[in-house]
């Protein structure tokens, strides 16, 4: 491909541009307009940015149509995520109910628990990352549950024998 140029005014406008990028991809697609202008190779600017050349030609191409608009990039990267809405939502309603209304022998949902709960709820299977995180998006916070025999013992019995250990320690 032919080497291209920007005027002037064109590149400090695009280096402006560049310098007010909140956005990484942003800075980097502005970037590959200023490295383009100034002779790089399609090639060299690639690996320098740690992208691949189809990227610098995309970029070449749209900068061409479109402009300085053309820079910011109108989708977010990757696939669209499986946690739908509804998927969401059924995640808040498992955390507000507790695990023995739905007929669980445990009392506080584990992270691990409550995804495989809604995986037979609703059939979508997360990471066990990507399932945390959308708690944490959720405002969600979790951490490790304490197993205790609490409320599985018999407590005036547990209350005796602690009397009658401490009584058995004192006779020593």
């Amino acid at each position: 491909m032919a080497a291209w140029k920007l005027t002037d005014q064109e590149f400090d406008e695009v280096d402006e541009f560049r310098s007010s990028a909140k956005n990484a991809r942003v800075f980097r697609n502005a970037t590959i307009i200023l490295m383009s202008s100034v002779g790089r190779s399609k090639s060299d600017i690639a690996s320098t940015l740690g992208c691949s050349p189809a990227t610098v030609d995309n970029v070449r191409a749209a900068y061409r149509r479109l402009g300085i608009p053309a820079l910011t990039p109108k989708s977010p990267p990757g696939r669209v995520s499986r946690a739908t809405p509804e998927y969401r939502a059924a995640i808040r309603k498992a955390v507000a109910t507790q695990p023995q209304d739905l007929g669980y022998g445990f009392s506080v949902w584990s992270v691990n628990r409550l995804r495989q709960y809604l995986k037979q709820q609703t059939g979508i299977e997360l990471s066990d990352d990507q399932f945390r995180r959308i708690l944490h998006e959720e405002g969600f916070s979790f951490q490790r549950p304490k197993h205790t025999m609490e409320g599985k013992r018999d407590e005036a019995a547990h209350d005796q024998a602690k009397i009658e250990l401490r009584d058995l320690k004192k006779k020593r």
